[in-house]
């Protein structure tokens, strides 16, 4: 695996322990190229920046040193946790995402991630489950990396949290409806998986964002913010591991 290494300024001064290394958070960029990519996160102004970048063809930019926090985030959390760039490494892969028509990924960019993200879980003891989405942790804020990140192909390879249910067999479930009870489950089960549910925001028409945020991650063909059988069927078996 090859780093390249581009210093970026934007990162907190205080360096952290390797046991306070508990996540990884992967995002697209957002933007149209590489280079506007790479101009923002090292430009002081936008106080933006990611542990690691890469690019279209695969390769790996080292803007900030793993140990220090970068700023990548943003108002986050997951479980106990919040403001997660205390605790994490931030990987940006360049994707132009939602505004921009959002393309896929490309095959050479999830090839190298895999090897990065083996490589950071045996170097801090990272839990697979801890490898997450930004629009895990900032729901209401954020879509990224999006519904055409490969997270089964990296739970295959063990890099990653994913349900071990057949796809074929939850689709007869799609769109069924049902009780209040077990929505009322769901939205439990995703805060036992680690989603920022609480209680005042049960039925609310504000959980469409985290209802979208978990379907980007676990049933990615369907994004509509809406509970179903399906989804409640793969929330119950995530809420076990």
């Amino acid at each position: 695996m090859k780093i390249k290494f581009v210093y970026s300024p934007n990162f907190s001064l205080k360096t952290r322990h390797r046991k306070d290394i508990k996540f990884v958070i992967i995002h697209y960029t957002g933007m149209q190229s590489e280079i506007e990519s790479i101009k923002r996160l090292k430009n002081p102004k936008y106080k933006v920046s990611c542990h690691y970048l890469i690019n279209r063809k695969g390769e790996i930019t080292n803007l900030v040193e793993d140990r220090k926090v970068a700023w990548h985030a943003g108002k986050s959390k997951w479980k106990k946790f919040i403001s997660l760039n205390k605790y994490s490494i931030g990987i940006e892969i360049s994707n132009p995402g939602h505004d921009f028509k959002y393309p896929s990924f490309s095959l050479n960019q999830i090839k190298e991630l895999k090897k990065l993200l083996r490589y950071l879980i045996k170097k801090y003891k990272i839990h697979r489950q801890n490898v997450l989405g930004h629009s895990d942790i900032a729901p209401f804020r954020k879509k990224d990396p999006g519904e055409k990140f490969p997270w089964r192909e990296l739970a295959k390879k063990k890099l990653c949290k994913w349900h071990n249910l057949s796809i074929n067999e939850l689709k007869k479930f799609r769109e069924v409806d049902i009780s209040k009870k077990n929505k009322k489950l769901f939205l439990t089960n995703l805060s036992v998986i680690g989603y920022s549910v609480s209680e005042k925001m049960k039925f609310e028409k504000k959980n469409s964002y985290i209802i979208s945020a978990f379907q980007r991650r676990f049933r990615q063909d369907l994004i509509n913010g809406t509970i179903d059988k399906e989804c409640f069927l793969i929330s119950k078996k995530l809420a076990k591991i």
